[in-house]
């Protein structure tokens, strides 16, 4: 008979707030997927036990994954876990749920913390319906489609970002989305938890002076219909112009300003060959 994976949720930055049910399903298991094996030991450390650890990663996916099925189908137990939070959503561990689902394998959850969620609830943000985005693509090409995709999304926008590309995040995100209310989450449930409610051209501004530290959780402000109604052909050119500036083809800029204003690309593009000519 076959095993089951566990799929645990983990302290997200307090290892408090590890749940009772998770405590003991790490306590049984036979061994535990970790994200990063070095941050488990805390926590499992912290709760007093110690169990064979297997590190399962993005760089090691496959090879480590047929190791896991093995074992599962050889009746052995697993918890999965993520450095902090609840695992298997923007992570590796997603495709190893999915392939225990297509082989019978036994799936079962250990709900725990999750940094989205948490900050949800304490953005400030009206978050009655949010959408998940995970973490921008470090690919140029795929990081601005995404952008462009989620602008005119009516539902808050809720992303993870890492302290080193924060700054080009804000900056691209304002861009794409325009002015819109941000909340910046910073290191939640851990000592130096913050809370930062701005707008994002005041973010930009704050972190090209402030080195951000700890890892963020970014809260944005859905899109307001009423904005495309008060746009005019000259607010969209100054869209387009400053994107220009930015370092964007004017093609690109022109297609962008088009989609925030709902005026036609070629009319953009128009008014600004027209004033360079003049």
């Amino acid at each position: 008979m076959s095993g089951k994976l566990y799929v645990v949720g983990t302290s997200i930055g307090n290892l408090e707030d590890i749940t009772y049910r998770a405590a003991r399903i790490l306590s049984e298991v036979d061994f535990i997927c970790a994200e990063d094996t070095r941050v488990t030991v805390k926590l499992l450390n912290h709760l007093n036990i110690k169990k064979p650890l297997l590190s399962y990663h993005e760089h090691s996916v496959w090879h480590v994954s047929e190791n896991i099925i093995s074992r599962l189908q050889g009746g052995e137990s697993c918890a999965v876990v993520t450095d902090a939070g609840m695992p298997c959503i923007s992570d590796p561990g997603e495709d190893l749920v999915r392939r225990c689902r297509d082989l019978g394998i036994a799936v079962e959850s250990v709900p725990g913390p999750t940094a989205a969620a948490t900050a949800a609830a304490v953005c400030g943000i009206p978050a009655a319906r949010f959408t998940f985005e995970g973490f921008l693509s470090v690919t140029k090409k795929q990081r601005y489609s995404h952008l462009e995709e989620v602008s005119h999304d009516k539902r808050t926008l809720i992303f993870y970002e890492a302290p080193h590309k924060l700054l080009s995040t804000l900056e691209d995100m304002l861009k794409y989305f325009g002015e819109r209310r941000i909340a910046i989450c910073r290191e939640l449930t851990k000592l130096h938890e913050e809370v930062i409610r701005t707008t994002l051209s005041d973010a930009v501004e704050y972190y090209r002076e402030n080195s951000p530290r700890g890892e963020f959780v970014l809260v944005v402000e859905g899109y307001t219909p009423d904005e495309e109604t008060e746009t005019t052909l000259e607010d969209a050119v100054k869209i387009a112009e400053k994107l220009i500036s930015d370092g964007a083809k004017p093609a690109d800029a022109c297609k962008q300003a088009a989609k925030l204003s709902g005026f036609k690309k070629s009319e953009i593009y128009s008014q600004i060959v027209n004033s360079e000519t003049e």
